[in-house]
């Protein structure tokens, strides 16, 4: 058969040209070589300023590199119901540990206005004639920068190490919101939305807020059988945005007009139909969101009848290897989608994670998927003796790579009653990461080991209503998956963050498990932990030790 002559739309990391340095806040139109690297890296992860260098690196005559703090962390979560009415919480968390002092944390629905007092550059202050009484109030510190605060915050924070947390607007149109960090409050700034409905049977949909960006893949969508899935797009910018939403199937590229040229203006979202999209009923799709201009944030939601409804998590950048972390223990059966966005065929070998490490599960040891096409497999109780698990997927031929993306459907019982939850392709958490809206008893970590073992550190914070923070080392084996208990703080009330530092080996994949009881159910949910990027590595152009050209 001819293989569909199909290009990967984004097998790599976006090319990124540098931006207008005078439309970041902060920004200047001097020091150009370092600037423009360091506006290059802050677009990435929604930062708009940065510190001055914590460790540089080594330099010299030719080049060299500076390590720096983020100072302005920006992140985008999708409207939260989706057709269905239920009651949505947002968690803020930064953990401690940042070098700058002062700023603010906080989250505010999308609307023109207040995205465009957000993204304003800081207010220059105004002289104070010599002998004039100050201003009441707190002084802001030195160094730290005069944020805009965007009227009518749904959440603020309070400070660096304890969360802080809100509702959203319960209602089935509740818009998209963003939230901004800067100073102390930017590094490893993480925001996490909850939401509980009944509408439809008891259901729990999580996710992690992200940074705007110009391509988002999934694995998993649908549009058969009682599945409803929806696609949201949220622009949170000053400037408009237009997006393609590209679907691929068992047969390939799903080829329609309405998915290409939808136009979202600054400070506006869009939610649509998915099956008004693809002409008819197909299963086990992958999409790509891809912004041809403009940069957003984007989230696909699965209402997915009796198994209730999730956020479908955002995968991993196409990649030869893929690891899916979060796997229950309890899980009664799980459905692999794997997409080949490139020209090439895949052939993957399967493996699964125990406590041991890993190991091939029997008849399940390969799987083939065609050139720009998807392959559907269904796992079953994939997960051996009630362990937490997850699933690695590599080339059988080491030789022949071919970039993929993947996502699972993981199923629970409860009284005869089935409830999934998607999760997906996750890269390494890398020196750190953190995830907000941990609550007592209820929340479960998984950390994977993917190839040499490793060590990490565990620490959870105080409660946004007190409790006393803990830390804990995690050893964990080759190829192994470890299920972290007893990480609630001590004398908890309120939600709380967690964070995870890789302290030797790796790399490690994780996952947090949340499990909360909706109309006496216990609904769950399962999201990854990514890098913080905390700091960039920003490159620099000199002639001499010390001076940027």
């Amino acid at each position: 058969m001819k293989k569909p002559n199909l290009k990967a739309p984004n097998l790599k990391a976006p090319k990124l040209k540098a931006p207008d340095l005078g439309s970041i806040a902060g920004g200047s139109r001097t020091g150009q070589s370092l600037l423009a690297g360091a506006a290059v890296l802050a677009l990435v992860f929604g930062v708009a300023e940065l510190r001055s260098p914590v460790a540089p690196a080594a330099a010299g005559r030719g080049g060299g590199a500076t390590t720096t703090q983020v100072e302005r962390t920006a992140v985008v979560c999708p409207p939260p119901t989706q057709g269905l009415i239920g009651s949505t919480t947002y968690s803020l968390y930064t953990p401690v540990g940042a070098t700058a002092s002062g700023g603010t944390a906080q989250l505010n629905d999308v609307s023109p206005q207040a995205v465009a007092a957000a993204m304003a550059p800081p207010a220059a202050a105004s002289p104070q004639p010599a002998g004039s009484p100050q201003a009441s109030g707190s002084p802001q510190p030195a160094g730290s920068p005069a944020a805009p605060q965007a009227a009518g915050a749904l959440v603020a924070a309070a400070k660096p190490g304890v969360p802080a947390t809100g509702n959203a607007t319960n209602g089935e149109s509740a818009p998209g919101a963003f939230a901004v960090a800067t100073g102390a409050y930017a590094p490893g700034f993480t925001v996490g939305q909850t939401t509980a409905s009944e509408q439809a049977g008891p259901a729990l949909s999580g996710v992690g807020c992200l940074p705007s960006g110009t391509s988002f893949w999934f694995a998993g969508a649908s549009t058969a059988g009682e599945r409803v899935d929806y696609v949201t797009i949220v622009n949170a910018e000053t400037v408009p945005a237009v997006v393609d939403v590209r679907m691929y199937g068992d047969k390939g590229l799903i080829d329609n007009e309405l998915a290409s040229g939808i136009a979202v203006a600054p400070g506006s979202w869009q939610s649509i139909r998915l099956p008004g999209l693809t002409k008819g009923q197909v299963n086990d799709l992958a999409v790509n969101v891809v912004a041809r201009s403009g940069r957003i944030g984007a989230g696909i939601r699965a209402l997915d009848g009796p198994r209730g409804a999730d956020w479908l998590q955002p995968s991993a950048d196409p990649a030869a290897a893929v690891t899916i972390p979060g796997l229950p223990g309890d899980t009664a059966t799980a459905r692999l989608v794997v997409a080949a966005p490139a020209e090439d065929d895949a052939d993957l070998k399967v493996q699964v994670s125990g406590k041991n490490g890993w190991f091939t599960p029997a008849g399940h040891e390969t799987l083939h998927v065609k050139a720009g096409m998807t392959t559907a497999v269904d796992l079953g109780q994939i997960t051996r003796g009630g362990e937490a698990s997850a699933i690695r997927l590599s080339p059988s031929d080491p030789a022949h790579p071919t970039p993929v993306v993947a996502g699972l459907r993981v199923d629970r019982t409860n009284k005869g009653k089935f409830e999934a939850a998607w999760i997906s392709g996750a890269a390494p958490i890398g020196p750190r990461a953190s995830i907000a809206d941990n609550r007592a008893g209820q929340s479960q970590l998984l950390l994977t080991a993917v190839e040499g073992e490793a060590k990490v550190r565990v620490s959870s914070s105080a409660g946004t209503g007190g409790g006393t923070p803990a830390t804990k080392e995690v050893q964990i084996p080759a190829g192994a998956t470890v299920a972290v208990e007893g990480i609630d703080p001590a004398g908890l009330n309120g939600t709380y963050g967690i964070t995870l530092e890789t302290l030797s080996g790796g790399p490690v994949v994780a996952a947090r498990i949340l499990t909360v009881p909706v109309k006496d159910t216990p609904a769950f949910t399962i999201q990854p932990l990514r890098d913080d990027r905390s700091t960039v590595r920003i490159p620099t152009t000199v002639d001499d030790p010390g001076v940027v050209q």
